[in-house]
């Protein structure tokens, strides 16, 4: 059985139309969120149970960053969002693992300024209309 630790995960970035490619160092903890819209297909035959389909596919990122100017990547992410303009991403568990790749939409860029710690942002990307699809790959 392998495990998988969370200080291996990789993040990327890049243009939106294409695979992210460039590694993200300034982000902290990540959370992948994937659920799916519901359907109910319940049916007299069922035997008093409720039935459900799962339907549209839901993805979302909520992570933080250091607030740095001078990275590539927090201006990549403060520029999509006061542009709207999308950012592909892409979010695997290891180095050529598996995860999500999609351009995505910042819809969350919330400044923190907790008083004893380093100035943070708050970020949430959700996958956006876009010239490609959000995909979950699987490298080697």
């Amino acid at each position: 059985m392998a495990i998988a630790l969370a200080l291996n995960a990789k993040a990327y970035y890049g243009t939106a139309g294409s695979t992210a490619t460039t590694e993200v160092e300034n982000i902290r903890d990540i959370t992948l969120n994937l659920n799916k819209d519901e359907a109910d297909v319940t049916t007299r035959g069922a035997n008093g149970w409720k039935l459900t389909v799962g339907t549209l596919k839901n993805g979302s990122i909520d992570s933080s960053i250091v607030w740095d100017d001078e990275d590539a990547f927090f201006t990549a992410i403060k520029n999509a969002y006061f542009n709207d303009t999308p950012i592909a991403m892409l979010f695997l568990d290891k180095e050529n693992g598996q995860g999500l790749d999609a351009d995505f939409s910042v819809t969350n860029f919330t400044r923190n300024e907790n008083l004893p710690e380093a100035l943070t942002a708050d970020i949430t990307l959700k996958p956006t209309y876009s010239t490609r699809y959000p995909a979950w790959t699987e490298g080697s």
